[in-house]
């Protein structure tokens, strides 16, 4: 079992008083797959018994793999919401607060990675850095089976997704990440969804001159990784220590040549900062001269974005995350790189995490999001990551005043989600109910060359809504098109009235094949229809995905 990032590097730093630079938002490199863009950790690393995996063992839930979890034998400083998972695995915890039995979920499940990636692509996270220890030893045949998984959930789910090999404990390191790469992980570069940066696929080494016995490669040693992963034509970030750029404190020294090797460089940040007064200290004396030497050198810089400790009480509901977020825009960070999707184990993730103590196991120390007074949604950290992202891209005005509610109001969901559907025709086999299945692979198509078509959804209830999402098959070879649609509602099925007017609505595989219609404020409906009178990739109406938002 791979010790965690924290046990080598939980001690506090100290930071040097520097002056700011100043520092411009030019990047080395044009917007891709991770400059411009929210890239999220992704550990991929639990398991549990009776999952089918090659581990058969509760990976990364407990200290003891072989036994359950339970409060003598966990790995966990948060405790997880298994609402979303369909496959869910008893644990020796006693109840929930709230009476329900403690479940975990497992890796090793595609749904459960089919809702880590739905998430991401809901909440905006643009793309995911699948971890990847040593895969040589006795987890490398279920890192293999969750890479898989993982290609799968991201080309269903329009996420771009890239390896991020981390050399803790990985002896042999020097050697084996070539084979590695040459004989496994390269394969997933065909896929449409993996992660391309000036054309390249990207490739994350994590660990390199770290000062600590885990990582005691020498600077010689790593610079040849570093030129070779170059040499196989991969766009390579660095995961490097906090203090790469004087040498000192996490860093040993003589690696100034191989930090300044890569193409992107992604500083660590998990263990240095607890506050968003720390925050401002460290954009101040580290993270702004950082950027100023990359800006001289044409290298990328990809800092870290962290919600915080849950378990320390670090997260202030949501302000030391936003904190970070527009200190790093401001600065002019060229990629956002958050820790993590899904550490429970350090308590960092932005996964969905129980409201409040009723959605934790009854009498643990597991904290729940309300921890400091302020109740928040179990997907808040989702929610307060997409927002980042949006002010990222401009999409958000730069503002040190937190946008994202901790409770966003009546609570929004899918209420098209499974529901009946109907329409004006279909060809073959590609009806109607395939909209609304969940998978965006799948999708209605009208008869062809026969404008006007209609698609439609029976809600089941008169409800209020206020946006659509459609969406059409995120895979690259469907090509962008425009397809003209409006919007009519009825409650009853047989009058209906226009919502929307008929307008031009782009859908483009890149930005994940996906276009949302606003509703007018109160809009209410129980059948909502779509009205489809044009379509610039095929003479016909398509639609892989209908969400109807509202409550």
């Amino acid at each position: 079992m791979p010790l965690s990032r924290r046990t080598f590097l939980g001690s506090a730093l100290t930071v040097p008083t520097l002056g700011a630079a100043t520092a411009t938002a030019t990047a080395a490199s044009p917007p891709g797959d991770v400059v411009g863009k929210v890239t999220v950790g992704y550990q991929g690393w639990f398991a549990a018994r009776g999952d089918g995996s090659p581990l058969d063992g509760w990976w990364h839930w407990s200290q003891d793999w072989g036994r359950s979890p339970s409060p003598a034998n966990h790995a966990l400083k948060a405790w997880p919401d298994t609402a979303d998972y369909t496959t869910r695995y008893p644990t020796d915890f006693g109840l929930l607060g709230d009476g329900r039995p403690a479940t975990v979920f497992s890796d090793h499940d595609q749904q459960t990675v089919d809702t880590h990636f739905r998430w991401m692509r809901e909440y905006g996270c643009d793309t995911a850095a699948l971890q990847r220890f040593n895969p040589v030893g006795g987890e490398g045949p279920i890192r293999d089976a969750v890479t898989a998984r993982v290609r799968a959930a991201a080309e269903r789910h329009g996420v771009k997704f890239y390896v991020m090999y981390d050399v803790t404990n990985w002896t042999a390191m020097r050697s084996e990440i070539k084979t590695d790469w040459l004989g496994k992980m390269r394969a997933h570069t065909a896929s449409p969804m993996y992660a391309r940066q000036n054309g390249k696929p990207v490739v994350c080494v994590w660990g390199f001159g770290f000062n600590d016995p885990a990582r005691p490669f020498t600077p010689q040693e790593c610079q040849e990784v570093v030129d070779w992963f170059k040499a196989q034509g991969v766009y390579l970030i660095g995961g490097v220590p906090t203090h790469w750029r004087r040498e000192v404190e996490d860093s040993r020294p003589g690696f100034g040549g191989v930090y300044r090797g890569f193409h992107m460089l992604s500083p660590w940040m998990v263990g240095r900062i607890g506050t968003a007064a720390d925050s401002d200290r460290f954009h101040t004396d580290v993270n702004a001269p950082d950027k100023a030497e990359c800006d001289r050198l044409g290298i990328d810089y990809q800092p870290c974005v962290l919600p915080g400790d849950l378990a320390e009480r670090q997260r202030a509901h949501g302000d030391f995350m936003w904190r970070q977020f527009y200190n790093m825009v401001r600065l002019g960070a060229h990629g956002i790189y958050v820790s993590m999707f899904d550490e429970y184990n350090e308590g960092n993730q932005i996964a969905k995490t129980p409201e409040t103590r009723a959605g934790v196991p009854a009498g643990s120390a597991f904290l729940a999001l309300d921890e400091d007074g302020t109740r928040c949604s179990s997907d808040y950290y989702l929610r307060l990551t997409g927002d980042g992202g949006r002010m990222l891209k401009g999409a958000l005005a730069l503002t040190p005043v937190r946008p994202t509610p901790p409770l966003p109001g009546p609570v929004e969901r899918d209420l098209a989600a499974g529901r009946p559907t109907a329409q004006s025709s279909q060809t073959q086999q590609y009806g109607g109910h395939l909209a609304v299945d969940g998978d965006p692979r799948t999708y209605w198509e009208s008869a062809n060359n026969a404008f006007p078509q209609w698609w439609q959804v029976d809600l089941g209830a008169t409800s209020t809504l206020t946006r659509l999402v459609l969406g059409l098959p995120p895979d690259p070879a469907w090509g962008g098109r425009t397809q003209t649609v409006a919007v009519e509602a009825s409650a009853d099925g047989g009058a209906f009235t226009t919502l929307v007017g008929a307008a031009g609505y782009v859908f483009d595989p890149a930005t994940g094949n996906t276009a949302t219609i606003a509703l007018p404020t109160g809009a209410r409906a129980r059948f909502v229809r779509l009205r489809f009178t044009g379509n610039t990739g095929w003479p016909a109406g398509q639609l892989s995905v209908l969400r109807a938002f509202g409550t």
